[in-house]
């Protein structure tokens, strides 16, 4: 390992809150992250324009679904993010949020496959329990070139044991089982699997109560 990602693993243990400044930092680093996610392959355009749309698509999000509502967990030196939503804030966004986010959602999906991309995310809304008060981790990135140095599983600690001060549950969906192990090992359960449509990919729900 070296000195610079040794730097990252050490803050990721005591990650500050992302500013608006760092919106774009944030959203090229969950970008890399995601770049070979299996749900990301199959509901993302699979042309030469996918890196860029993905990149913007993050951007979009933090800005226009995150910021203001959640927290942006971070190294202070950068490399990966943790988003973290209170569920009284996931309610749907105003019809002008809804609109201005139109043309990068195509652009992410591309015609082809925007009813991919809609479907998922009605899922997504669908099987998301809102029945008791709970943090959700909305996203949870390592850039590619830092992944499997410990960074992810030490920003996820540091937010849980943020969680937990609430005396709050926690939820996640997940699409990776590679994900779903690390997430198990931080006390998540497995509480569900269903899939977006016959063709995508298994998506597991998992839920995890607060911990002393």
């Amino acid at each position: 390992m070296d000195a610079e990602a040794l730097q990252i693993r050490r803050a990721a243990e005591t990650p500050v809150q992302a500013a608006q400044g760092d919106l774009d930092a944030c959203a090229a680093d969950l970008s890399s992250a995601f770049s070979d996610y299996v749900m990301f392959t199959w509901f993302m355009r699979a042309d030469g324009k996918r890196d860029a749309a993905r990149t913007k698509l993050f951007k979009v999000l933090l800005r226009d679904m995150v910021f203001g509502a959640g927290r942006i967990d971070r190294p202070a030196t950068g490399g990966a993010a943790a988003v973290w939503m209170p569920s009284d804030k996931l309610g749907p966004n105003p019809l002008w949020k809804e609109l201005r986010a139109v043309p990068t959602i195509i652009g992410a999906s591309g015609l082809a496959r925007f009813g991919r991309l809609v479907a998922m995310r009605e899922a997504l809304d669908n099987n998301h329990p809102m029945d008791q008060p709970h943090v959700y981790l909305f996203l949870l990135g390592v850039h590619q070139r830092l992944q499997g140095l410990g960074i992810g599983s030490r920003l996820l600690a540091a937010g849980l044991a943020k969680v937990d001060a609430q005396g709050l549950p926690c939820f996640l969906e997940t699409s990776s089982e590679a994900s779903m192990a690390l997430y198990r090992r931080h006390g998540f359960e497995v509480t569900g699997e269903y899939f977006v449509r016959p063709d995508s990919p298994p998506t597991w729900t998992m839920w995890r109560e607060p911990q002393a």
